[in-house]
Formats: structure tokens, C-alpha cells, sequence
């Protein structure tokens, strides 16, 4: 029955209603228009400017397809970073950036035009296939700009840098020319991971992202020892040789033992085999050992080719066993197959001792002359047919199937192979010891990251292989010259411009250069020794250092915007998913170091995967993948982003489920909003208006002290908790105080004092106190939680007694000495403790509260 009180429905309504938890969606797109249409994350940075500043570096996403579930966990945690340091009164600027170059590009433009091979980009043409790499760039750019700010991440969207611009590319090449001018950017021949389908090489810290298991063939070979060897004086004596790859004992020029180890010579039915004494597990059946040596003692010693396509005209050294310090006994038989252009011990024992290099493997993966029988094979399609050659000749001793661990290209899942080709690279090795110092000064969440993965990827750093055999990507700004091999990098647009129309024979660098292919590849230089043309250097860069150069080119340093840059490093904040440690993390960690002498970021926050509802990672070709845009339609972004960041912490795996996040939408959300809606409703009808009642001179209950005594131990809690960069704890402490300590207790125990009629002292206190909490808790929960943040300040707060426009132009709530009461809370407890216990026996003894 509606309670009269000689005032209009209109005149009451003091505070707007609130709506229902399933009413999310809507309620957020009208925030994202307030936020628009008064522009109110520029005055949230134009509020603090001028303030201590708090550097963040947006870590660029590659825009090469649709922003998955996993993304949302990554850009939730940046923004809520961000907000919360913007509102201690911070100044944040955000710029925002696109990683638009590399292979993820490129495949998806290959996947579009039908293409399976580079063969066919040739065919296309190279110059209309950059320029579908560029259309479809700026496409997703679109797509991910959308998702950025539905979820209601805060990015200077408008500035962002762009990693495929002249001026960011120029930035690069002003880097590259660094490490240049020190002695350490060079071209080298060592073995690559290679991926054949996408015929390029790949960096180390590429091929550690696409680690998954794989079944291979298993198999146990006999390479039987040349006549008058004496360890073969025995008859049918042979080496037992494990291998997973078949396919590369075409390319077999060596075998390897380990000096030291002990090997045996076992006498099983009429031959007799050579391994480990440490494998003698490998073998099948009955078996007596004959003879023992040191590895030591068979070096030198020759055995038969396995097959004849190689077997004449090589030196003396090939189809040798030879010492090897890399020989293990933890698998296999203690004795290595040796293919040089297949395997980096391979490659350097085949350099010290001098093996042949036998490659008749193509850029595609496939077999080529002389192995006659298997051309045109791809590698591991040819196994089969490899082992059943071998079973015919009687070498083949055991075959099996193997599940292991294998790299496959973490961009198109083609098993990897491992090539030795030559290639260009950083010596970051040079300065591991500098890169371990760097990052014993950046505070890492979880710590065991920064110490243990991270740390261990350092400890064991390689070399930084940087080309590309590509085309859309930084060209490498090398140009060598074919007649005295003398070679020149270029450090800028101006140098590029100076050198190239200095030679007569070529036209003048265009005045709308672009630095891209082919326009590069046609751009030549007179050598300063021979006089010859110098041509520039295929490759394109490795994508890894376009994202990890962006300290420094997102302000197109050092050609520009000095103050700019050197008021922007290093960051005080970074944050990815935990498949960074060995990409993002490590190219901007490698670059800032060696450039600066210092990491440049301060602290980092680290997520891991999304799983599926059993624990499976998330993939399209599984099925299994959950469209954000769907999520928000049904359940609104806020909701998301309180499940995901209260189901666990962010750096551990997180199990999305839909029933989660609907269960959040009705159990934390709901039971806000319907308090919320509880408070405006009695509010409305009592006319309350806090501006004109405030909570200081107040006539307060106990509840009332409690409930903001509680506040305040909230406050600092929460606070303590994202200064300690914990947001998983923060806001289940938020949670927890809402259900239980406002809606299940305060509330419930205070309902009589707002149902009673009059203007009662102790109802107006009750009013002011509930008021309070509310808006404190929409400023608690802004960072995390937006939309609904703001609809609780708009709604309860804004406009009153000069509260801002928006809850994230306030400040955030600091603990109000004079309100906390631990001596009342611990009273109050013991209360809870009784009336729980009081619970606990009706439900016993079955009698109905």
C-alpha cells in the first residue's frame, strides 16, 4: 500500500530506480554514451595532469583476427590498474597501440585469398599482398577498437602507435643501427627452427609459445660397422641408433658417443649390438654382454651408410663415430645420429670434426634429389615409407610410436623442423649477465615468474634470431653488397634518402617512401669499397622487436618528442598473459636494456590461460571457444569482469563458465542493486536528502557505527590490496562486505527502522549510514567494475552536495580514523558467533526460525 505523504510521485523520486541484474547490458551501453557524449576519461586525465605521474605501456595486440574471452582478463587488469592509480590522484595517460606486422598477419591474409604457399604470394604479387596485409589490419583494428571500449577499458584510442608507420619503423631501425654500431647484429649459420608451411625461421622465444604433444614414430636402428673395423671383428656387429625423426637418416653423416660413457657389445642370437650400458633396457629378449668400452675407445671407428645417395665423395671424417660431450643416456641408446643440416650439436660437431652437409630437404619441407624414391614428400609424410625401406634392409630394429612434447609454429600448428641456415641476429648472449641484473629490479606478480620462468629463460638465453624469409614486417635496413661482401646498415629515413640518391643508378627514394616491401628491395647503394651495387638483404624483421622497440617508438624517438619519452621510461606498469615471459616481456626487456642500460618496466602483472568448463585450453578448432560479444550481450562486461577476476587470481588458470558468471549477475550484482534499489525506494517515499542530512552530527545507532566501522577496515583492506597488486582479494573483500556484512545483516537487522513512519531521528540516521556505504562501495568497486559503479554514483551520489559528475573523476576512499570501532566490530562478532550458533541448533532440532 503506497504511504502518503502530501507530495507528488514526482516530487518524491529523489533518487532514480534501479534496475534488475538481467538489465546489465542495457544500463552499460547507456554509460558507455554518458562516458562519450561528456567525455569523461579526458577529464578523468586533464583532473590529475600535473600530478605525479604513473607510466603504463600498453602492450600492442596483433590485429589479425577477433578478441577472444582471453582477452578480456588482460585488458581488465591494465584498466584496473590504471583507474585505481588515476583515482589515489595519479596522472595515467594511456596511449594505446597495434601490433599490425608478422606472420599472424600474414596468414590470415593467405587464409582469405586461398593461398597455401609463399609460391602463390610471388604469383599474386608481392606489392597487392602488402597491401591486403594493410587492409586487414585496420579491419581488426576496428574490431578490436569496438571490444576495447565495450568492456569499458580506458585507452587513448584516438593517438595510438602503430607499428607498421614510417615513423615507428624509422624508430626501429634507429635501434637496429645500435646494435649495429656495437658489433653485435650480424648474419650467422646456425640451426632454426624452421616452419615449412610459412617457410621462415623462428625465434627461440616464438618456438617456446607453440610447444604441444605429438605422436611420432620411435625407431631403433642398426648401422652396422664396416669391414676391418676392429669394435665389428665380431660378425654382423652393429651400432643401435634411437631416432624420432626417420626421415633425417637420409641426411645421416655421423654418429656421436659420450667419451666417458660406458657402451657394451651384447651377443643377442647371431649379431651383436653396440649401446649405453646405462640402455640396455632398449633391448628385446634374451641377450649376453660380451665386451664393455669408453665411448672414447669406438671414436674413429667407421661404419656402412644406411642409404647410397650420399654414401661416395664425402671426406674422410663422415660415416665416423665420434666423441660428443651433448651425448646423454637419458633416452634412446646412448648413441646419437649425427645430420649436421638438422640439429644445432649436430651442426657444431659436424664444424669441428668437418662432416658433410646434407640438405635434401626444400623451403617447403619436402625431400629433393638425390633420395630418388621419396621427392617431392613432405619430411614426416615420408616417414612411413623410410622405415619400411629400412625394415627390407634389415636394419630397422624396433619400431614404435611415440606421444612427446614437439614445437609446432605457434601461428599456423605446422610441426616445426629444425634447418641450419644462416640468418641475421642479435648477440644477446653477449649481455645475458646485464639482462639478469635488469630484471632482479622488476617487481613481478606472482613473484616465481620473474625468478623461476623468466628467470630460467635468461639463465639459458640464446642468441636473438631476428629475420624473417617473409614480406609483410620491418625490412631489415641491411644492404650488402654481392661483389666484396661488404655490408651497411641504415639508421633513418634522412641516412636511407642521402645514401640512395647518391648512386647514380637508381631512382631517388620517393618523397611518399614507404618502408615496406618492395618498395625497399628496389631502393640500391654505391659500396664505399668495391664501387659495386649494393643490394639490400631480403628478410623482414622478426614482429617480436616492432613490439618490443615500443618504449621508444611509440614517440618515434629519438627523431622526436625527447621530453615526451624521457618523462614516459621506464613504466611503473605492465601487464599480458603469461605467454609473454618469452615475448613480449623478453623483447622489450632485451631492447631497454641494451639501449638504456635498465628494464623498462618496473613491475609486471602476469595472467594466465582461460580454460573451458573441464580445464581445456580454448581454441576454435576445439569448439570450445567463448565469443565475448555474446557474453556481453546475455550478461553484461561488468559481470564478466567481477567473475574473472574473483573466480582465482589472475595468474593462475581460470575455468570459465557460463552458470559462473550468471551466478555472479544474481549473487554479488543482484544483491548490490537490490539493496541499492531497497535504499532509493524508502529514500524516495521519506524525502531524504543527504546533502541536506549528512552523516556528521547524525543521531547513529550501533548498526549504523558497526556497518561504517566495517567500512573503513573495507577501505584499507581494499586499498592494501591493490597497492600490493592483488585485485582477486580486494574484490572478494568487497563481495564478501556487501552480501554479508550490508545486504544479510546490516540491512536485514535495520529493515524495521526504514518501514517505520515519521521523520525519525534514528530513520535518518539509518538513511545517512546506508547512503554512505553505498557510494563507498561504488568508489571501491570502480576500478573493477565500472558500469555499475557509475550507475550507483549517478544515481545515488551525483550532483549532490558537489559531488562529480562521474565516480571516476572522485577520488578513491581513504579510511576515516574517527568511524572505526574495532572494540564495536569485535562485539558485534561475537553477536554473528551467537546468532549462527542459534541457527545451527533450530536447524537440529527441526523448529522453523
Amino acid at each position: 500500500m503506497a504511504v502518503k505523504t502530501g507530495r507528488t510521485d514526482e516530487e518524491r523520486r529523489l533518487f532514480p530506480e534501479f534496475g534488475k541484474e538481467f538489465e546489465r547490458p542495457k544500463a552499460e551501453e547507456e554509460i558507455l554514451h554518458f562516458w562519450k557524449e561528456n567525455d569523461i576519461f579526458r577529464k578523468s586525465l586533464a583532473l590529475r595532469e600535473g600530478g605525479r605521474r604513473f607510466v603504463f605501456y600498453e602492450g600492442p595486440p596483433t590485429a589479425n583476427g577477433r578478441p577472444g574471452i582471453h582477452h578480456v582478463i588482460a585488458r581488465m587488469i591494465k584498466d584496473l590498474v590504471c583507474r585505481y592509480q588515476t583515482m589515489r590522484g595519479l596522472y595515467v595517460p594511456r596511449k594505446s597501440g597495434w601490433d599490425t606486422h608478422g606472420l599472424p598477419v600474414e596468414i590470415e591474409v593467405e587464409k582469405s585469398l586461398g593461398f597455401r604457399t609463399k609460391a602463390e604470394i610471388r604469383e599474386y604479387g608481392v606489392e597487392r599482398f602488402i597491401q591486403k596485409c594493410r587492409e586487414s589490419v585496420f579491419f581488426y583494428e576496428a574490431e578490436w577498437r569496438r571490444f576495447t571500449e565495450r568492456i569499458g577499458y580506458w585507452l587513448d584510442l584516438d593517438d595510438a602507435y602503430i607499428t607498421c608507420t614510417n615513423e615507428y619503423i624509422e624508430t626501429v631501425w634507429w635501434a637496429l643501427k645500435r646494435f649495429w654500431d656495437a658489433g653485435l647484429l650480424d648474419k650467422g649459420y646456425r640451426t632454426q627452427a624452421y616452419c615449412p608451411r610459412c617457410e621462415t625461421s623462428l625465434s627461440s622465444h616464438e618456438v617456446s609459445q607453440g610447444f604441444d604433444q605429438a605422436d611420432d614414430p620411435s625407431v631403433t636402428i642398426r648401422f652396422r660397422i664396416a669391414p676391418g673395423e676392429p669394435a665389428g671383428a665380431r660378425p654382423r656387429t652393429s651400432f643401435l641408433v634411437w631416432t624420432t625423426t626417420p626421415w633425417t637418416l637420409v641426411s645421416n653423416a655421423a654418429l656421436a658417443v659420450g667419451p666417458e660413457i660406458p657402451y657394451v657389445t651384447v651377443r643377442r642370437g647371431d649379431e651383436h649390438l653396440i649401446l649405453a650400458r646405462a640402455r640396455l633396457e632398449e633391448l628385446d629378449g634374451e641377450y649376453e654382454v660380451v665386451a664393455e668400452v669408453r665411448g672414447e675407445e669406438l671414436a674413429g671407428t667407421r661404419y656402412e651408410p644406411l642409404f647410397p645417395y650420399f654414401a661416395s665423395g664425402q671426406p674422410d671424417a663422415a660415416f665416423r663415430v665420434h666423441s660428443a660431450g651433448f651425448v646423454s643416456t637419458e633416452d634412446g641408446t646412448g648413441i646419437v645420429h649425427v645430420a649436421p643440416a638438422f640439429g644445432e650439436d649436430d651442426n657444431q660437431l659436424g664444424r669441428r670434426v668437418g662432416l658433410p652437409f646434407l640438405q635434401p630437404v626444400d623451403e617447403s619441407g619436402r625431400l629433393t634429389e638425390p633420395v630418388t624414391p621419396w621427392v617431392g614428400q613432405f619430411v614426416k609424410d615420408a616417414d612411413p615409407a623410410i622405415i619400411e625401406e629400412l625394415k627390407r634392409l634389415g636394419l630397422l630394429y624396433k619400431s614404435e610410436r611415440i606421444t612427446h612434447t614437439y614445437p609446432f609454429c605457434y601461428r599456423c600448428d605446422t610441426p616445426l623442423l629444425y634447418y641450419a641456415r644462416s640468418g641475421w641476429m642479435i648477440r644477446t648472449t653477449q649481455f645475458r649477465e646485464e639482462l639478469k641484473r635488469a630484471n632482479a629490479g622488476i617487481a613481478w606478480h606472482p613473484p616465481e615468474i620473474g625468478e623461476h620462468r623468466f628467470g630460467n629463460w635468461l639463465e639459458n638465453n640464446v642468441d636473438w634470431h631476428l629475420s624473417r624469409e617473409r614480406y609483410w614486417g620491418t625490412p631489415l635496413p641491411i644492404w650488402v653488397c654481392p661483389d666484396c661482401g661488404a655490408k651497411e646498415c641504415v639508421g633513418s629515413i634522412e641516412e636511407l634518402r642521402a645514401r640512395a640518391s647518391n648512386f647514380d643508378a637508381v631512382v631517388p627514394a620517393p618523397e611518399d617512401l614507404d618502408l615496406h616491401k618492395p618498395q625497399m628491395d628496389a631502393l640500391e647503394m654505391r659500396c664505399g669499397g668495391c664501387g659495386g651495387v649494393m643490394r639490400r638483404t631480403p628478410e623482414v624483421l622478426d614482429a617480436w622487436f616492432d613490439s618490443g622497440s615500443m618504449p621508444y617508438a611509440q614517440w618515434h624517438y629519438p627523431f622526436e618528442n625527447r621530453e615526451r619519452f624521457e618523462a614516459s621510461f621506464p613504466a611503473d606498469f605492465i601487464a599480458e598473459g603469461v605467454d609473454q615471459t618469452r615475448g613480449w616481456f623478453y623483447s622489450l626487456l632485451a631492447i631497454s636494456t641494451f639501449l638504456s642500460g635498465r628494464a623498462c618496466y618496473r613491475r609486471c602483472v602476469v595472467n594466465e590461460l582461460i580454460l573451458d568448463e573441464q580445464g581445456q585450453k580454448m581454441s576454435k578448432s576445439r569448439g570450445n571457444a567463448v565469443n565475448p560479444a555474446l557474453v556481453f550481450e546475455s550478461h553484461g562486461a561488468d559481470t564478466l569482469r567481477w567473475y574473472l577476476i574473483t573466480v582465482s587470481p589472475p595468474w593462475l588458470p581460470t575455468r570459465y563458465s557460463d552458470r559462473g558468471v550468471a551466478e555472479v549477475a544474481k549473487k554479488f550484482l543482484g544483491t548490490l542493486l537490490n539493496t541499492c534499489s531497497f535504499f532509493s525506494a524508502y529514500a524516495n517515499i521519506d524525502g531524504y536528502a543527504p546533502e541536506s542530512e549528512p552523516l556528521e552530527g547524525a543521531a547513529l545507532a550501533d548498526m549504523d557505527r558497526w556497518i561504517l566501522s566495517r567500512l573503513q577496515a573495507l577501505v584499507a583492506e581494499v586499498r592494501e590490496d591493490l597497492d600490493g597488486y592483488d585485485p582477486t582479494r580486494a574484490a572478494r573483500a568487497i563481495q564478501e562486505f556487501v552480501i554479508e556484512d550490508v545486504s544479510n545483516w546490516y540491512v536485514r537487522r535495520s529493515r524495521r527502522r526504514f518501514w517505520r513512519s515519521g521523520q525519525r531521528d534514528d530513520k535518518r540516521a539509518a538513511y545517512s549510514a546506508l547512503h554512505t556505504v553505498l557510494c563507498t562501495v561504488a568508489r571501491l568497486m570502480a576500478p573493477f567494475a565500472p558500469f555499475v559503479a557509475e550507475e550507483i554514483h549517478r544515481k545515488l551520489a551525483a550532483g549532490r552536495a558537489g559531488e562529480p559528475e562521474s565516480v571516476h573523476l572522485c577520488d578513491f576512499p581513504e579510511p576515516v580514523a574517527a568511524l572505526h570501532d574495532e572494540r564495536l566490530e569485535e562485539e558485534m562478532a561475537a553477536v554473528q558467533r551467537i546468532v549462527a550458533l542459534g541457527r545451527s541448533a533450530r536447524m537440529e532440532a527441526k523448529v522453523r526460525v
